[in-house]
């Protein structure tokens, strides 16, 4: 029983997640960053997340390279942040208008985030069109003022 990209697409928007961006610096490649929706906590006792990539995203290559990211939750008034960083927009103009500061680690932390952090390539798993990166967290930042930006049915949501 074959299912359609569109079935799976219907049924995928329907699942709730918050907004983040993931960001890394390194030598060759510089500043880079873009949207996720695909994050999830991994493991407590050895403080580890996972994000996917899509293969054809540039940040890859960076922390690839670098072996080192962070992860920035961004608030709902950072829904600019996001569309900024999703489309495409080359790396210098995504971080453009966007107050961010190197962390302990090195890597790009937005001011504003709910919480960053930073972390090292545990892990990298290719499969289908994306990575699976699994990262240990370094570092933790949080502010936790505001409401989180929530992305639902194909479009920006807020706690109610």
């Amino acid at each position: 029983m074959a299912i359609t990209n569109q079935e799976f697409k219907q049924a995928l928007k329907l699942w709730a997640s918050g907004v983040a961006v993931v960001t890394t610096k390194t030598k060759k490649f510089g500043l880079q960053g873009m949207t996720v929706t695909s994050f999830t906590s991994v493991s407590l006792d050895s403080h580890q997340i996972l994000v996917c990539l899509n293969k054809e995203a540039d940040t890859g290559q960076g922390i690839f390279e670098g072996q080192a990211f962070a992860v920035n939750f961004l608030s709902y008034a950072q829904e600019n942040v996001s569309n900024q960083f999703a489309g495409g927009a080359s790396q210098e103009e995504r971080f453009a208008n966007v107050a961010w500061q190197e962390g302990e680690t090195g890597m790009p932390i937005f001011s504003d985030a709910l919480a960053s952090l930073e972390c090292t390539v545990a892990e990298k798993v290719f499969s289908g069109t994306h990575w699976v990166i699994i990262g240990n967290v370094q570092k933790v930042n949080c502010r936790e003022s505001d409401t989180p930006l929530l992305y639902f049915n194909a479009g920006y949501q807020q706690l109610a």
